[in-house]
């Protein structure tokens, strides 16, 4: 019979974690912060760790030195509590930070972390990998540890192709996850949309190939055959029909083997003999069964329309997925005509319950209102608010309402609050700091008028004006149609005209359409000009500070490219040597005379979006947005004569590059503070 104690010995490892004393490995993460650890540990628990301390020699006290800027130091944290004592408290933890230690333990080989991580996003996190699916689909494929994810992914895709098909990435997509798509007998997509697919695929991995084919020559079809080789092996070419062979096969047969056509052109003329080549069986497009109705339909409030409506929010969609085929179940865990209306009972049973759709139809007016939370229900959590980017509350159309609303969390440190013990006897679930709560304290909601979202009266007022309200309705302000100001002769701008002040703002608000030139909705408020204020880079820190939401614009001596960038947030001078993190910026080169069509980039690696420069620095550099994507740089402080300013051809920090040329000079630029226009 043996004993085993290993609660008491993860203890004393995470005790030796915590022993400033006798280690010696110092690894600075992220943000220059720095953890310490024992080499002999790394080594027993991490192969990574092993491998990497074997190649770095001890300083002069013996420490030996890991940089990990790539790992943040919240993720690092629990790695090296998982190494020292094999537990992870996963326990209100975000979807997002699961999915990125996963992806950690594999880095620093892991293996039954990794493992085991991977199973509980699938268990227990679909709702987020769905929600957030491309990020997921195109991170799992860079390597090749998380099969079970693959496996996941690839047969929502199979269902769902147009989810990476039409995405506006899609050309991004990596070869190997493209591959095992095209592997999958039962992708839900004719072959003929399958060939137009990787052939658009093939031609954007090879930007320098003309979009004109009649201007092919030999080269051309032969790298776009290399690029594909992985491919065409997969495409069930026997089962495209003849017109769609002739129509889209045929104009690049030359990246085709020649046996291969050979055999496609006898299938056609006599089908009934035998091939030299092994042909792929048809893929097993599914005609969907609709269910037999059930008598009793899953909500006594809302419809299968509301439910694909909800589906197509939790998954972030611009179009709303069909009634007869959404992509979630709504499983009924709580109806309040029969579990009672009493608060206390929604804490009760939807406890431990995650991904969950709160429907409320409102006395009186029967409206349909409701939230959803991707976290997990805690009625043990006392008095806290939660954090989520992807919860959303909503009115939901009805024979009242033409249309639904839809509203995504904007705070979101402040997305849910979980009533403590003392409070869930009145409260059930409040979203926001009041936005929607459902409140009795006569413990039961349908009685006394205390449930509320903000602004209800604004609601009630667009459904049934002729209700009274509640509140003192004041009169509307009488508003004069001001005469519009003679129009300046001076231009905003010296370099952009309205057209591109318009495709500007429409990068700014992520619209897939521009804003026409004479109505888009912000104001470009010029607060530097080189030609006014100066060429030196230490200028641009000076009169910049302070200011956010701007755009910077350039004019490259030479060449009379206009590049530039968008930095969502603060210039801030006195920050040095940091790098600031934002989704939202991106850079740019837009079209003019010489150019014609505008490139838009959005940053890729938001945790290096921008650089600010310390003191010392700010004499030579002006803006750089990502590691080196664009920059202006003068090591004479004037951006006009050293040529030494740059974007540089990678996709690394932002998704593709703006120019191919090298280093240039500029002979102007300006800096806008964008402003959204009063209406």
């Amino acid at each position: 019979m043996g004993l085993k104690f290993f609660d008491k010995l993860s203890q004393n490892f995470i005790e030796l974690l915590n022993d400033k004393d006798d280690y010696n490995v110092i690894i600075e993460v992220e943000d220059k912060k720095h953890f310490t650890a024992h080499s002999n540990v790394l080594k027993c628990r991490a192969p990574y760790f092993r491998k990497e301390l074997d190649t770095i020699n001890p300083n002069e006290n013996n420490f030996k030195t890991i940089t990990k800027h790539d790992i943040s130091a919240q993720i690092f944290d629990i790695i090296l509590k998982y190494i020292y004592g094999g537990i992870i408290n996963l326990e209100n933890i975000e979807s997002r930070i699961i999915f990125d230690l996963m992806l950690a333990a594999n880095k620093f080989e892991l293996e039954e972390l990794s493992k085991n991580l991977e199973i509980i996003l699938i268990e227990d996190k679909a709702s987020w990998l769905k929600s957030h699916f491309s990020l997921v689909y195109r991170t799992i494929f860079i390597n090749d540890n998380f099969k079970d994810l693959e496996n996941f992914c690839n047969d929502i895709v199979a269902k769902y192709p147009s989810l990476i098909f039409d995405a506006e990435d899609f050309t991004s997509l990596q070869e190997a996850a493209l591959v095992s798509l095209l592997k999958r007998d039962d992708l839900q997509v004719e072959e003929v949309k399958i060939w137009e697919y990787i052939i658009k695929w093939g031609i954007a991995q090879n930007p320098t190939l003309s979009s004109n084919l009649d201007k092919w020559n030999e080269d051309n079809f032969l790298t776009l055959k290399t690029t594909l080789q992985h491919c065409l092996p997969y495409i069930r070419y026997f089962h495209i029909s003849g017109e769609d062979i002739w129509n889209n096969v045929e104009p690049y047969q030359k990246i085709l083997d020649k046996q291969l056509w050979k055999d496609l052109i006898q299938h056609f003329v006599s089908p009934n003999l035998p091939k030299k080549l092994v042909v792929l069986p048809a893929r097993t497009i599914l005609i969907p069964e609709l269910p037999a109705r059930s008598k009793e339909p899953f909500s006594t409030i809302i419809s299968d329309d509301h439910a694909a409506e909800i589906s197509s929010w939790i998954d972030r969609k611009n179009t709303t997925y069909p009634s007869t085929n959404y992509p979630y179940e709504f499983q009924l865990i709580l109806r309040g005509s029969k579990d009672g209306f009493a608060p206390q009972t929604f804490w009760d049973i939807c406890h431990g319950h995650a991904g969950t759709v709160v429907i409320i139809k409102v006395k009186g007016t029967d409206e349909i209102i409701g939230g959803y939370n991707p976290l997990m229900w805690d009625n043990n959590t006392g008095g806290v608010y939660k954090e989520t980017n992807d919860s959303f509350i909503f009115s939901l159309k009805n024979d009242n309402i033409q249309n639904s609303i839809f509203s995504r969390v904007k705070k979101s440190s402040l997305a849910l609050h979980y009533f403590g013990k003392s409070s869930q006897k009145n409260y059930g679930p409040l979203f926001g700091g009041n936005s929607l709560y459902m409140l009795s304290n006569k413990s039961n909601f349908t009685i006394d008028n205390s449930s509320a979202s903000n602004n209800d009266n604004l609601i009630q007022h667009f459904v049934s004006p002729n209700l009274p309200k509640k509140l003192v309705v004041l009169p509307a302000r009488t508003i004069l149609i001001p005469e519009l100001p003679a129009r300046s002769k001076e231009p905003f701008s010296t370099i952009i005209s309205d057209d591109h002040a318009a495709e500007i703002s429409s990068w700014i608000d992520r619209k897939n359409t521009t804003y026409p030139s004479t109505n888009y909705p912000y104001e470009f408020q010029l607060i530097l000009r080189g030609s006014k204020d100066g060429f030196a880079p230490q200028t641009f820190w000076d009169i910049c500070h302070g200011h956010a939401g701007t755009v910077v614009i350039i004019k490259v001596k030479g060449t009379d490219e206009i590049i530039g960038g968008y930095n969502p947030l603060m210039w801030d001078n006195n920050t040095g040597g940091v790098y600031k993190e934002t989704n939202d910026s991106f850079i740019f080169s837009l079209k003019n005379d010489n150019i014609q069509n505008s490139i838009f980039s959005r940053v890729k690696k938001s945790s290096l979006a921008l650089h600010y420069f310390g003191k010392s620095s700010q004499k030579n550099y002006g803006p750089l947005f990502g590691g080196n994507s664009l920059y202006m740089l003068s090591n004479k402080s004037n951006f006009t004569i050293d040529n030494s300013s740059a974007s540089n051809n990678d996709s690394y920090y932002y998704e593709k590059p703006i120019r191919t040329a090298g280093n240039f000079s500029i002979i102007d630029y300006e800096v806008f503070k964008v402003n959204r226009k009063s209406n």
